[in-house]
């Protein structure tokens, strides 16, 4: 007789299958792990209960090696990652100090055998002697118990029908609702970032990578909103909860993943799950050489395409490089230019420009590099004339290999509007962004900040409102709107925008340097620097002179001339923009000074000269007939 064979366990929510080495879990969904994790887990399971020595452990799952301890501590790892464990939880595997492991989890056995008992039917022998009269009687008597019983069954299971049918009909009508809910077009999707099963072996780059590639793949339709990667990186704790996150994010689905890699291989595990009951929409595992990471990433992006019945633009079909080295590169600096620091920014560059060196025909890499240089021109970081016209050279460059890039367009408008003041160019290049990706967040908030600065706020507020509605979480647009708010005359709405914004995320810079200015506005200066001390500390040291400014307008006109003169003795050895000197000018109402130093700014084609037409704090000036020349010079009058 063959004996059972134990091919299946199962526990919580899990199920293995030794035969055919494969982990899943409840809903079906496949996890995919490497060799060794599988023995670890085989050999724990098995052992259930007990606490195994990390040497067996070692010994039973590296039979033909000798390893490392960390080796197995990475396995562990892996393992309690696909079980969902918190930090210190412990649920699945307990980590007995000083021995080992101990598996937690009641196992459910399953025989899997085709051999098992078999019952012969029931003979009548020749020699079966004859039935006696009593026996006979007690036959009769039991024939007619059994129609009396057959008559009562017959009642029942008209009842039971009838049942059935009711619960049938009710079942039927759920069944055709949940269709239809099923039905529902999905608007909205976040694809958060991929994340490592092995902790110790974390690509931070590749995870925001690879999602920042899907969102590219998914984007550039009117079918579907794509969450853009600056509202999604945040979420690339290894603990976070992906429907937790799409739900913040305002996303009707999310798209969730994790990756493993070793030597040339990488192995990307995907499911796409809607937000409102975690219903699993797709999932698939891929398998490939780290080479072949473009195919896989066409190859979710359709698959996900086809899941939400939707159709993909342009961008899924070709790709900026073949060069992988060049993508990896490409991948470090968008990973550091996400972080938003002006000393990361810095960092970035020498990434993108190695990218370029590698493949030069890498339109992205030039985007990247265009968006960086931008960056630290508007913040102060480099003198404009050098970090602007860098940032030109490398959009017009991007935008020569692949016009169809509307980050490209993007950067190339924002840096004609900061450096050109050619305001239909610069509008004309953000269209055409728009133009290519009508679902871009980004493209809508640059659209607003050119409608603004040129007086335009009905349009502006319109375009940021509809910025926020596709990037709900992101903190720049939100304080951003209420820098336009301001700029409208509507000073008590940018108040209550900004405050919201700082509700959001308390150490964010942004809304107190606008809440500075707009408390000017209001004559409340003592708030108004507290603001400015504020957003000081949470920039790292930005040179914004609104502080300065409510120094003089609250009659503490010595201390603003002290910080007066520290900015000046700065300006000798780093870049200040002489508009943020001109303003310190005009509020300690030394005129002639303020309009000297705003003749600098517009020689030296100072990016924040492009705020004086709607900037109420040269209010006192719009009657000046140097100001007046000087705003015929930029176009704005």
């Amino acid at each position: 007789m063959n004996e059972p064979q134990l091919q299946i366990y199962e526990f919580d929510e899990f199920r293995v299958d030794v035969a055919k080495r494969l982990l899943t879990k409840g809903n079906g969904e496949q996890i995919s792990l490497t060799p060794k994790v599988f023995d670890t887990l085989l050999y724990l399971i098995r052992h259930g209960g007990k606490v195994i020595e990390k040497d067996e452990l070692m010994r039973e799952v590296w039979t033909d090696s000798v390893v490392e301890e960390n080796s197995l501590s990475q396995n562990i790892s892996v393992l309690r990652r696909v079980f969902g464990e918190k930090p210190g939880e412990q649920r699945f595997i307990v980590t007995v100090a000083g021995h080992g492991y101990r598996f937690v989890p009641k196992v459910r056995p399953i025989v899997d055998s085709r051999i098992g008992d078999i019952r012969p039917e029931k003979t009548v022998c020749e020699n079966e002697p004859d039935k006696t009269e009593n026996q006979i009687a007690r036959g009769e008597r039991q024939r007619t118990r059994d129609k009396s019983s057959i008559h009562k069954r017959k009642r029942q299971a008209a009842f039971v029908v009838l049942g059935i049918l009711a619960l049938g009909a009710a079942g039927f009508y759920l069944w055709r609702e949940n269709l239809k809910s099923d039905d529902a077009q999905i608007r909205t999707i976040a694809v958060l970032p991929f994340k490592s099963l092995v902790v110790e072996n974390r690509n931070e780059a590749l995870e925001l990578g690879i999602a920042d590639t899907l969102i590219s793949k998914l984007s550039g339709g009117n079918e579907v909103v794509v969450r853009p990667l600056s509202a999604i990186r945040k979420y690339n704790s290894l603990e976070q909860d992906s429907l937790t996150a799409g739900r913040e994010l305002g996303a009707e689905s999310i798209l969730d993943g994790t990756i493993q890699t070793w030597a040339d291989r990488i192995r990307i595990s995907a499911k796409l799950l809607r937000t409102s009951d975690g219903k699993q929409l797709w999932a698939g595992q891929f398998d490939e050489k780290f080479t072949d990471i473009f195919v896989v990433q066409d190859s979710i992006s359709a698959k996900v395409a086809a899941a939400l019945k939707i159709r993909l633009g342009g961008q899924e079909k070709k790709h900026s490089t073949e060069n992988i080295e060049a993508y990896q590169l490409y991948m470090k600096g968008r990973y550091l230019i996400a972080k938003l620091r002006p000393s990361d920014i810095r960092r970035s560059i020498p990434y993108f420009q190695q990218a370029i060196d590698i493949d030069p025909g890498y339109a992205l890499a030039y985007t990247g590099l265009s968006q960086a240089y931008g960056v630290l021109a508007i913040s102060g970081e480099m003198p404009p004339a050098e970090a602007i016209l860098k940032s030109k050279a490398a959009g017009q460059k991007a935008i020569e290999i692949d016009d169809t890039l509307g980050e490209a367009h993007d950067s190339l408008g924002m840096q004609i509007f900061w450096h050109d003041w050619d305001w239909p160019a610069a509008e004309k290049e953000c269209l055409r962004g728009l133009e290519i990706n009508p679902n871009n967040a980004d493209s809508h908030g640059n659209y607003a900040i050119i409608l603004s600065n040129t007086g335009r706020h009905t349009q502006a507020l319109a375009e940021a409102k509809r910025a926020r509605e596709l990037d709900p979480l992101n903190l720049a647009l939100s304080a951003l709107e209420g820098q336009y708010l301001l700029h409208a005359g509507r000073t008590d709405e940018a108040l209550i925008q900004l405050q919201k914004t700082s509700e959001l995320e308390p150490d964010f810079w942004m809304p107190h340097l606008f809440a500075a200015s707009a408390y000017i506005e209001k004559g409340r200066y003592a708030e108004a620097i507290a603001e400015s001390r504020k957003e000081y500390e949470l920039s790292g040291g930005n040179i914004i002179p609104f502080g300065t400014y409510a120094l003089a307008k609250s009659g503490k006109r010595d201390e603003a001339r002290v910080a007066l003169q520290e900015l000046l003795k700065l300006s000798a050895t780093k870049y200040v923009p002489p508009y943020n000197i001109a303003l310190i000018y005009n509020a300690l109402e030394m005129r002639d000074s303020a309009l000297e130093w705003l003749e600098k700014g517009y020689e030296q084609r100072d990016p924040k000269m492009t705020f004086i037409k709607v900037e109420p704090k040269w209010n006192n000036l719009r009657n000046e007939p140097r100001f007046v020349d000087l705003m015929k010079r930029m176009n704005l009058q």
